[in-house]
């Protein structure tokens, strides 16, 4: 068992920002959801438990980011200037293309249910590999693979700005789009109405005679 190198922090800070904005939406948000991570993991020693530094320190992320959500309501999300997000964003450099680019796709991805989002954090923003991500997660690498395919396509048709797949009725419901029963024409006898056959008809039938 061996403790955390606190430089660890330092080399893996860019792709600790990545994972806080996709987690949060917001590149303030991010800022300071890594501010508060490095300052828990840096308050006393840390042990790394058979994971990789990497790994330990999005688990602390994602646990300060779950934390904050409980105990506090979350600020609006608000839209940084393209110049903030060239700043904050170095694969962006200096073209407010690539820029918006990288915010859009960062607030897609924030837009995901949790468990896709999570998966697609741990492997496309921090380059965890599969059994990585499965372990900080949790879960087994088939059940990674497919909610990274699953968040993937999601986060395709936002952009793309698609709407989402409808979800499946339940069992036994009815489906939406069942065929009405026909409207009888105008002046067609109801099943309920008197008509020249049935009970009631008979009945009168019987009176004139």
């Amino acid at each position: 068992m061996r403790r955390l190198d606190p430089q660890a922090v330092v080399r893996h800070l860019d792709r600790l920002y990545r994972a806080a904005w996709a987690l949060c939406g917001s590149r303030e948000d991010a800022e300071d959801l890594v501010q508060e991570t490095v300052a828990r993991v840096l308050a006393r020693p840390r042990r790394l438990h058979g994971e990789e530094e990497l790994g330990y320190l999005l688990g602390a992320l994602r646990n300060t980011f779950l934390s904050s959500r409980r105990t506090a309501s979350r600020r609006p999300q608000t839209v940084a200037p393209l110049e903030e997000v060239v700043a904050g964003d170095p694969r962006s450099g200096s073209q407010p293309e690539a820029a918006y680019e990288a915010h859009e796709l960062f607030a897609a991805i924030a837009r995901l249910p949790e468990e896709f989002r999570l998966a697609l954090i741990a492997v496309d923003v921090a380059g965890l590999s599969y059994r990585e991500a499965g372990r900080l997660l949790d879960a087994k690498e088939a059940t990674i693979t497919s909610r990274l395919h699953r968040a993937r396509a999601r986060v395709a048709r936002d952009l793309a700005g698609e709407a989402p797949a409808p979800a499946a009725p339940p069992p036994g419901a009815p489906a939406s789009d069942a065929p009405l029963p026909a409207a009888p024409p105008p002046g067609a006898p109801t099943s309920d109405a008197p008509g020249t056959n049935g009970p009631a008809a008979e009945s009168a039938l019987m009176e004139d005679r």
